[in-house]
């Protein structure tokens, strides 16, 4: 019998833990049906997971369903943004919760959230995202009418971690963030009452009206709550906080009625120690304070009490309090000592707007130097009216020696302040600056701030502002940094609306220098990660680079004045002129300066506001140094390459556009513009110039050396990278040369030079010839040559048809004497002449011209035969006339081979 038990037994045990082990792969699509079903037809919402886990096993007695990648949309008038999400949610249950049906509720025991966005928004129409419960069917129910719909929470623990909290409010500026929270609890909220043991942790982010009062300040709370779920009352038994380092206590309570809550709060520190002050600093400036030396008190505490409602906010008051305290950091030679502290943070009213503040005392002293200031802040969650005074002086080189300032921070000098102000913010927002007063004085003299962001020290000498109730005038600064020298003083209009309306400066300056090198005020910019392996020439992810940015923040017109100006490898004189500085763009007006022993006058424009800085410029340059300009100026070496052999002076007009790289420097082949010179020089360094060597080979009947370059003018035009030139006229004694063409920026030419060649320059035997003919149409006599000019600049490749144009000539000139020779052949000889000063080219035929005996004997005496008497010439065979043809022919080639071959002449 007893066996009998015991196998039943056994066979009973092995029957529930088959169904426990079988149950989750029948009831897994079950749950996770039953739990969206629940929410999304319980609220105006989308809740979906992409995984749904059920076990028995882990929580037993209860049963534990996992979800993950967790989301909940919001519908409009939130249309797709996210309410929740949670990377993980584990809620635990009852077995026996596994087997209702679809619309019976479920009962969650403990919950767990892991790596959770929790996203509130309120729109500027005050709609808020998280009013997502469906509205009832029946408004008149009695209120004790229980629903079957949902869950029902059996709590005992729950657990938040990894977790992010947005809060932010558009209707009224405010912005709440908590990140990297941590809590949990415990306790059992199925009772009517019970205790609730709760841990949390984070950082606190606060924003109102632009304003930052908090930023990612820690705290930690560690808190026992009363819970009376009948009253909805939660009553705080045993709390202490941590903010930052400052500890606080708690006690009161919060009811939650049905149309407000009810708030009686109170707090403050449990000692009074000054050390609380130091706690209340955020611990990566106020460092580790628990051996530092202080004496003195602190005081905070505070009072909440009242109701919440859509129009009130719970009565306050804060106190806090410091007497006649010091405090010394150990590792730092001085102390911070008479440290008062009197201030009240209140609202009577219960009405948001007439929170205030007053600041009646606020002083401390390191060594002699006191620093003082009262203040009072009216309406300050409304039309914020601020009363403030400040004065004192202060060595700010002491701040570094009695506080732990970050590192990078190091500051000289002595600051000197009386300065009162009375303003509101509604006029600061109308730019009614007007109804604001702001008077008295601030110096500092020999301030030094050095920084990582910038190259060098700034180095101020004097610095002296008076307030005036509308503008402030900088009545003198003075300074250094790097090479760079600078002296301004003017008017700034609205230093109020720069520093709480997030406006631009607006001001007029006077700004002189002896030396302001552009260098000095490089910023290092790091570039982002390199996605692709880097190849040669590329930079490496993590570099810097250097970049000139116009501040956006500034709106100011500036007349400024440099003896020397440095930039890149330029060095400009006597700089003077307009500067007006808008939307980071500069416009330069009437500027003036020295440069190459010439005069240079521009207007234009820089804007550094797209990501690639662009500029267009006109220039005016008188006098300037040619050579000095093309090889300085990266712009000329690239426009007129050829420009860079010329010794003298040009003037030039320029207009011209494009893109800058970081340095402010143009970029080549974004340009476009035209340029029109009127070149000054009477002497060229030919031996610099390899297109000249090359020219001179071809065309050695001139002396590129004594070119005419007077009146030299020209116009170019580029564009992309491609620079056209108008034709010009260049002269060589009585030879005109005409130049046009084009070559890009990496000195690649296509150029034509056209001459008309005087016949003398031919060569001696073509002087010749034409003196043997003695006709006096032909002492003027011209060629066309034209010369192609192709390759590259440093490499030209030149081609001319002058070889082809002297055959020609030659063969003409023969035919001519032939023809006039001839008693016949008069009238056909001088329209050989026409012909050759009429450009006509065409080749005749001598073999169809009848001769005489006479011409030949005549033609071969010229050519090189001995002169005979013509009335003894025989004419009538054909061997002799063959003989005097090849005779021309042979005399032509000698021409030709003279020419060519021969030295040019000079």
């Amino acid at each position: 019998m007893k066996k009998k038990i015991v196998r039943i037994i056994g066979v009973v045990v092995l029957l529930i833990l088959g169904i426990l082990i079988a149950a989750p792969f029948f009831l897994e699509s079950k749950i996770g049906d039953i739990i969206k079903n629940n929410v999304n037809n319980n609220v105006n919402a989308t809740l979906d997971f992409s995984k749904a886990d059920l076990s028995l096993f882990s929580n037993f007695p209860n049963a534990e369903v996992s979800l993950e990648d967790v989301v909940l949309l919001n519908k409009a008038p939130f249309e797709g943004d996210t309410l929740f999400a949670s990377k993980k949610v584990a809620l635990a249950m009852g077995i026996g919760e596994l087997f209702k049906g679809q619309d019976e509720p479920i009962g969650i025991k403990s919950l767990t959230v892991d790596g959770a966005l929790v996203n509130v928004t309120i729109d500027k129409e005050e709609n808020a995202s998280f009013d997502i419960a469906i509205p009832s069917e029946e408004p008149n129910a009695p209120a004790e009418t229980e629903t079957t719909d949902g869950f029902n929470l059996d709590l005992q623990s729950y657990a938040i971690t990894d977790t992010r909290i947005i809060y932010d409010d558009q209707s009224t500026g405010m912005r709440l963030e908590i990140s990297e929270m941590q809590h949990n609890g415990k306790g059992d909220l199925s009772l009517e009452k019970s205790e609730l043991d709760t841990f949390t942790e984070a950082l606190v982010s606060f924003e109102m009206d632009s304003t930052n009062y908090l930023n990612k300040n820690k705290i930690q709370l560690d808190a026992l709550i009363g819970v009376d779920l009948k009253e909805s009352k939660y009553t705080f038994l045993k709390n202490e906080a941590l903010i930052n380092q400052l500890a606080l206590v708690f006690d009161g309570f919060i009811k939650v009625n049905e149309n407000n809550q009810e708030i009686d709060i109170s707090f403050k520190t449990p000692s009074s120690d000054f050390k609380n002050f130091l706690a209340v600093i955020p611990e990566e400036y106020s460092k580790n304070i628990e051996n530092v030396k202080t004496t003195g008190n602190f005081i905070l505490e505070g009072k909440f009490n009242g109701i919440v409602d859509e129009e009130h906010i719970p009565k306050f008051n804060i106190k806090i309090n410091s007497d006649n305290a010091s405090f010394k950091y150990p590792d730092l030679p001085k102390s911070v000592r008479n440290v008062f502290i009197d201030t009240e943070i209140n609202n009577t009213t219960g009405i948001a707007e007439d929170t205030y503040v007053d600041i009646d005392k606020l002083s401390f002293m390191i060594d002699e130097d006191k620093f003082n200031m009262t203040a009072n802040i009216k309406e300050l969650m409304g039309n914020t009216k601020v009363k403030a005074h400040i004065d004192g002086k202060m060595n700010l080189a002491n701040l570094k020696k009695a506080y732990p300032v970050p590192a990078d921070l190091d500051l000289k000098g002595l600051l000197v302040a009386d300065v009162s102000t009375a303003f509101d913010m509604a006029s600061i927002e109308k730019e009614q600056y007007e109804k604001t007063t702001t008077n008295g004085k601030i110096s500092v003299s020999d301030f030094e701030y050095k920084s990582a962001e910038i190259p060098n020290p700034v180095k101020l000498k004097t610095t002296s502002l008076t307030f005036n109730p509308s503008t402030v005038t900088l009545n003198e600064l003075s300074g250094t940094t790097g090479k760079t020298d600078f002296s301004a003083k003017g008017t700034i209009k609205n230093l109020l609306g720069f520093m709480f309306n997030d406006e631009k400066v607006e001001g007029d300056f006077d700004l002189s220098s002896n030396t302001f090198a552009l260098s000095d005020f490089m910023v290092e910019e790091s570039e982002p990660e390199a996605t692709n392996t880097k190849t040669e020439g590329e930079k490496t992810a993590g570099t810097t680079e250097e970049k000139i940015k116009i501040p956006s923040f500034l709106d100011a017109n500036i007349n400024a004045s440099a003896n020397t100006v440095l930039y890149d490898n330029l060095t400009l004189k006597d700089v003077k002129g307009n500067l007006k500085i808008k939307d980071e763009k500069a416009t330069l007006s009437n500027m003036t300066s020295s440069i190459f022993n010439g005069k240079m006058a521009f207007n234009g424009e820089v804007s550094t506001k797209e990501e690639t800085p662009t500029f267009a410029m006109n220039l005016d340059m008188k006098q300037l140094g040619i050579s000095e300009t093309f090889k300085s100026l990266e712009l000329f070496k690239a426009v007129a390459p050829i420009a860079q052999i010329l010794k003298g002076t040009l003037d030039s007009d320029i207009k011209l556009s494009g893109s800058l790289t970081d340095d402010l420097l143009p970029d080549l082949l974004t340009l476009t513009g035209d340029i029109f010179a009127d070149i000054m020089t009477k002497e060229i360094d030919s031996e610099s110039a390899p297109l000249l060597t090359a020219l001179d080979s071809k065309l050695n009947f001139i002396d590129l050396k004594q070119l005419n370059l007077d009146d030299l003018k020209t116009k170019l035009t580029f564009e992309n990278g491609l620079v056209n030139v108008k034709p010009f006229t260049v002269k060589y004694k009585d030879i005109a040369i005409n130049v046009g063409g084009s070559h890009t920026f990496d000195k690649k030419m296509d150029y034509k030079a056209t001459m008309e060649v005087p016949a003398k320059y031919l060569g001696s035997d073509i002087g010749k010839l034409i003196a043997q003919i003695g006709e006096d149409d032909l002492k003027d006599l011209k060629i066309p040559v034209v010369a192609n000019i192709g390759g590259n600049y440093d490499n030209p490749s030149v081609s001319t048809d002058l070889t082809s144009g002297v055959k020609t000539l030659t063969n003409q000139l023969v035919e001519i004497q032939k023809q006039k020779l001839i008693n016949k052949g008069k009238d056909k000889a001088k329209d050989l002449i026409g012909n050759v000063l009429g450009g006509n080219s065409s080749k005749t035929d001598s073999t169809k011209t009848s001769t005489k005996d006479g011409v030949k004997e005549v033609l071969g005496g010229l050519l090189g035969g001995s002169k005979k008497d013509t009335t003894t010439v025989k004419t009538d065979t054909a061997a002799p006339k063959n003989k005097e043809e090849d005779v021309v022919k042979e005399k032509a080639k000698n021409i030709l081979g003279g020419l060519l071959g021969k030295k040019k002449e000079k």
